[in-house]
């Protein structure tokens, strides 16, 4: 999978230093995704939103790159990744199929000075993510947590089933620090008080925060869903300026 993203004011001393990365662990997400933690000598951390970039080499030389968002925030030289496999990719495959405890791999970064969320910040915070696209959602969720911000924040996440969620458990563990909405777009659970079906702007004006409060909003998914929603924002009354958005798409 590849990703479209904004890269404006990153470091430009570290975007070209290459990694080597050890895997800790690994765990399934769903049933085509999962997550990676990894030891990176000298990666110093990242900002909340960041990514970075995975290169895997052949035994015959050949090299491939692809870009990926970064679950963990922090000072940290441990760094979690969760890749969903794009079935014709020459990466995902591998790191959710293959890739194992011990096992080394590349990375270049952190790369990304936009899309990201830092504790200082005090305004309201709406996350709004499609499928893998919670993965920097994630990030910033966990940084807020961390760092004790008060500033409120909410999610609302847009995936076809339950099983189909990233980080489930983790977002279904109630918190102060985090309001969630679920929208189902293929199969919702019996009872829920939602149809199935794709985020509509009643969604957007039921459940993210109203644009008189003028909060800092974060989209991410794929590029149909970041653009729907986006529009639906900007319709609704939201600053486009204060809309920031990072999307995904097969290579």
């Amino acid at each position: 999978m590849v990703t479209e993203r904004e890269t404006r004011d990153a470091p430009p001393h570290r975007i070209g230093l290459w990694h080597v990365g050890v895997v800790v662990s690994t765990a399934v997400e769903t049933p085509t995704a999962r997550s990676i933690v990894l030891d990176v000598p000298g990666w110093g951390g990242n900002i909340a939103g960041q990514h970075a970039d995975v290169r895997l080499t052949a035994p015959n030389g050949y090299q491939a790159v692809r870009s990926y968002s970064i679950a963990s925030a922090g000072p940290s030289d441990r760094v979690q990744l969760a890749v969903d496999r794009f079935p014709t990719g020459e990466v995902s495959p591998y790191l959710v199929d293959d890739l194992l405890p011990g096992d080394e791999i590349e990375l270049r970064g952190p790369l990304g000075g936009w899309f990201v969320w830092k504790p200082t910040q005090t305004e309201p915070v709406q996350l709004i993510g499609g499928g893998s696209g919670i993965v920097p959602l994630m990030a910033m969720i966990r940084s807020h947590a961390a760092s004790g911000s008060t500033a409120p924040f909410r999610l609302l996440y847009s995936v076809r089933t339950p099983d189909d969620a990233f980080f489930r458990s983790e977002l279904e563990t109630p918190t102060a620090h985090l309001e969630v909405t679920w929208a189902y777009t293929r199969h919702a659970p019996d009872g829920w008080p939602r149809q199935a079906g794709r985020i509509a702007r009643a969604d957007l004006s039921a459940s993210a925060f109203a644009a008189s409060l003028s909060p800092a909003v974060f989209v991410c998914g794929p590029t149909g869903f970041v653009e729907t929603v986006a529009n639906h924002l900007v319709a609704l009354g939201h600053d486009p300026e204060r809309v920031k958005t990072e999307r995904f798409g097969g290579a």
